[in-house]
């Protein structure tokens, strides 16, 4: 059968075979223009791992350059440089506030339960103890 089925998707499309990054995006039967100008910058958009965000924003905060010059060095919008400022800002602060509230692992928690065990049973006997002290000095 010599018609292709439509493709009705977003960012979650798989691209055909001789799509992606190494060649032009294949037009789609019954793909507007516009989805698939969308497409196509999907396909090449670049992406920057968590090292490069941060390099690129303490560089920034660093105040070496102007951050205009940054971002045309690096081929980034201002406005993506301020939001990923912004989220490292945040991060900072939630992890400020959090040192407090910091999470256990797996093991730090089966010790600290055993501990809590041990330090209950200490109780229990103390108690024990005192209470049989307290018996023998009323009999007396």
């Amino acid at each position: 059968m010599g018609v292709e089925p439509e493709v009705v998707g977003g960012a979650g499309e798989q691209p055909e075979a001789g799509a992606g990054a190494a060649g032009p995006p294949v037009k789609r039967h019954g793909e507007t223009p516009r989805r698939q100008i969308r497409r196509a910058k999907q396909v090449t958009r670049r992406r920057f791992s968590a090292e490069d965000k941060i390099r690129i924003v303490m560089e920034g905060i660093r105040g070496e350059e102007p951050v205009s010059a940054l971002c045309r060095r690096e081929g980034i919008q201002s406005t993506i440089y301020y939001r990923w400022l912004k989220d490292f800002m945040e991060a900072g602060k939630q992890r400020l506030r959090g040192d407090m509230l910091r999470e256990a692992g797996k093991d730090e928690v089966q010790a600290l339960k055993a501990e809590n065990q041990r330090l209950k049973e200490l109780v229990a006997d103390y108690a024990l103890q005192t209470l049989a002290l307290k018996k023998s000095l009323m009999e007396e």
